[in-house]
């Protein structure tokens, strides 16, 4: 896709040269226009482009990298003040029904019915290997309705996964029906002043709703669900609202923050994750990385401990066991920013492990990495290579998250 909209430019490059493009440039772009239009687009495509938004294929989408300042003003502004996030290519969706937790619980490892209602966490849906399908925030809304949110790029295959085993599930007896939240759009607020921001425009006191706690309500007169949660570390929202209603929303919050909030790209979002420490699904979790080994064993509820019942239990509780071959790491290093895949090496040239994620940390001024290692190398201060370019460079274990959180807890 990225290719074939280079080559578009060049084709209307050719243009501008010589008045007329060879035919096979004019093919490219042709078939690169064709697959732009294919592209999703949110209920906000027109007010990213209004307000500067540099779009770029994303999962299927057309999503905003950045806006008219740079990647790295809008992750320190975030920290700062606060970012606004189009999220909306992301899929949210309901299970409703006696059996809807029984039935969640089959594919994921939370403790699902151990919720208060109104509350929820991240958990992943596994495979029978004990492999990542994919992660998610899920919220039990009450004993018979779950809220839950799927990645973009995982939204076919996990539908695909859930429907399979709702079929099979319904047809044993179970009771469990699914609504996919397409009317739908998902905006994320994050950062210190999205709290005092929000509150502006809701009668719900907010002070009194906690990290990961959801609730229905009624936002700016729109009604909406809203999650105190986010993907950057710091004190957020998700806001799941009409989508006939989501320009006037965010316009609405950025004029209550008196534009100290700032709409804020996919580049930023994915350097304030990184310096969370969270993992970004494709990258740093994948089919044949288990939750035990991406760090994760926390998100498995004790009782699921003990139980089990979900796809691929065996494999996992054994790693609980046991211990993991390998491990997710933080790392910060030296050179030029490692990116995935770049190979971790001993001191003797032996590999170790990958990078899977990496970058120059705007909050931090120094590149930081995630990735896995063999176990035993996984201690903060352990040291090694990284190579990158073909060259080897100091790495350093640290422990994550490289930033602090600011999640807003109970004191």
């Amino acid at each position: 896709m990225r290719g074939l909209l280079a080559c578009a430019k060049l084709a209307r490059r050719a243009v501008g040269f010589s008045g007329a493009a060879p035919a096979r440039v004019r093919h490219l772009a042709s078939a690169a226009e064709a697959a732009e239009a294919e592209l999703k687009k949110t209920a906000l495509y027109d007010f990213h482009v209004a307000n500067g938004g540099k779009m770029v294929p994303f999962a299927g989408w057309s999503m905003p990298i950045q806006y008219k300042d740079s990647i790295m003003e809008s992750t320190v502004n975030c920290r700062t003040n606060g970012g606004l996030f189009d999220v909306a290519h992301m899929c949210g969706l309901s299970l409703k029904g006696r059996g809807a937790i029984p039935f969640l619980e089959s594919l994921v490892i939370a403790d699902v019915a151990g919720l208060k209602d109104g509350t929820g966490t991240l958990t992943v849906f596994t495979n029978e290997k004990g492999g990542a399908i994919d992660d998610s925030i899920v919220t039990k809304v009450t004993d018979q309705h779950i809220y839950l949110v799927v990645n973009a790029g995982c939204r076919d295959k996990d539908l695909a996964h859930i429907e399979a085993h709702m079929e099979a599930f319904n047809k044993k007896g179970g009771d469990v029906k699914w609504h996919i939240h397409d009317e739908r759009s998902l905006l994320a607020l994050q950062g210190p002043l999205a709290a005092p921001t929000l509150q502006l425009l809701t009668k719900e006191d907010l002070s009194k709703m906690y990290f990961s706690d959801f609730k229905m309500i009624d936002i700016n007169g729109y009604a909406c669900f809203l999650t105190r949660t986010g993907y950057t570390g710091e004190d957020g929202f998700e806001i799941s609202v009409p989508s006939e209603n989501a320009v006037d929303l965010a316009k609405a919050i950025l004029e209550k923050s008196e534009d100290k909030v700032r709409l804020t790209g996919l580049g930023a979002r994915d350097s304030l994750r990184l310096e969370a420490g969270l993992c970004l699904y494709g990258n740093d979790m994948e089919q044949h990385i288990t939750p035990v080994e991406a760090g994760l064993s926390w998100a498995i509820g004790k009782r699921r401990r003990a139980e089990g019942g979900f796809l691929g239990a065996d494999v996992i509780l054994k790693q609980l066991q046991e211990g993991p071959k390998i491990r997710r790491v933080g790392m910060f290093t030296q050179g030029p920013p490692a990116r995935g895949h770049s190979e971790l090496v001993s001191s003797s040239g032996e590999k170790i492990g990958e990078v899977t994620s990496g970058g120059f940390s705007p909050c931090l001024k120094k590149n930081i990495a995630m990735g896995y290692v063999k176990s035993g190398l996984h201690k903060a201060g352990t040291e090694f290579k990284v190579v990158v370019r073909g060259k080897s460079y100091d790495a350093v274990v640290t422990k994550m998250p490289f930033v602090p959180t600011k999640y807003y807890k109970p004191s």
